[in-house]
């Protein structure tokens, strides 16, 4: 029975009276003391149908077109009709459209050409690995519970090459203002190490050409929002590559820093609450870069690398001549 109100009689008796009585529906409303949209919100509640035509072909599809979305998540409507089409479901691409956006499973418009674009941006980056500092910087958000129960954020900044962490800040959130500032900081702190600014380090000192620093992030909202990438666009000293969907290997260098930082320190004492762990923090970074030698750059601290990176990169130097295993 559709919604009525007072002691109203139900919708089919109403509309009866009404015909009978030749009343045009703005008139009986008005009788009644109800809005038209009440009327025909009853009317529709009764037809049993909320407000939209009857769609059979798009209701039975839905669920089938649900299974091909779900089955392949990084195809547009176009292609999941093209496999409905081959596997005997012969309905419109119109209709594969609307029974995906009843679910909210249509991919954004360009979403693929997107991903083309990102593709190529990591392809350059890492095609030839970079040899020297200041070309490709790594950066994520990570969190850290406090005994207190408090939840913050790390927001880390690392160079590819020579493992220097450039900033951590701890906050409260992990928005593009967070990420900004952290970039921000490892920005001003690379210009303190080398002397001068950081847009000088970006330019090729044989042909005269800027190469600015690849800011390698995962997909987070944060690094897709469109304040982050006015930052971006307004730094001639940077660009921006987004990692592969659920691929947390691409930014390994900064995931790395992070296992450190917790594992190494931040677990091994009682921290109680935000300012007991931006302490902590900034006490490791100091032993992380200036004392700790990391293996990947042939156990030297990573500021010393950065500092004389035109050093050669030491190999390992154990290996299994070297190394007893009794």
């Amino acid at each position: 029975m559709a919604e009525k109100r007072g002691d109203l009689p139900g919708f089919a008796d109403l509309e009866l009276i009404r015909v009978e009585g030749a009343l045009p529906v703005a008139r009986f409303c008005a009788l009644l003391g109800i809005p038209r949209a009440t009327w025909y919100r009853w009317k529709r509640a009764v037809r049993g149908r909320p407000g939209r035509w009857p769609a059979p072909v798009v209701d039975a599809l839905e669920p089938v077109a649900a299974y091909y979305a779900a089955t392949f998540a990084a195809w547009g409507h176009r292609k999941l009709w093209a496999l409905l089409q081959a596997d005997g479901c012969h309905v419109s691409m119109s209709s594969v459209a609307r029974a995906l956006g009843r679910r909210g499973l249509l991919l954004p418009q360009r979403y693929q050409a997107e991903r083309r674009q990102l593709a190529r941006a990591r392809r350059a980056v890492f095609l030839e690995p970079p040899t020297r500092r200041c070309r490709v910087w790594q950066s994520d958000f990570s969190e850290f519970e406090t005994t207190g129960g408090g939840i913050w954020r790390l927001s880390g900044v690392v160079d590819y090459v020579v493992k220097v962490a450039l900033a951590c800040p701890v906050t409260t959130t992990q928005t593009a203002a967070d990420a900004i500032a952290s970039l921000e900081a490892a920005r001003m702190q690379a210009e303190t190490w080398l002397g001068r600014p950081l847009l000088s380090e970006c330019v090729d000192a044989q042909t005269g050409e800027l190469l600015p620093i690849a800011v390698v992030t995962d997909n987070g909202p944060a690094y897709k929002s469109a304040a982050f990438a006015r930052y971006i666009a307004a730094r001639p000293e940077f660009t921006h590559v987004r990692t592969r969907n659920r691929s947390p290997g691409t930014n390994g260098v900064i995931e790395r820093f992070f296992q450190a930082v917790k594992y190494e320190h931040l677990y091994r004492e009682e921290i109680e609450d935000g300012v007991m762990v931006a302490r902590a923090v900034e006490r490791y970074l100091t032993l992380y870069n200036a004392v700790r030698p990391h293996e990947a750059i042939g156990f030297r601290p990573p500021l010393t690398a950065w500092q004389d990176f035109d050093a050669l990169l030491t190999p390992n130097l154990f290996g299994p001549e070297s190394v007893s295993l009794s």
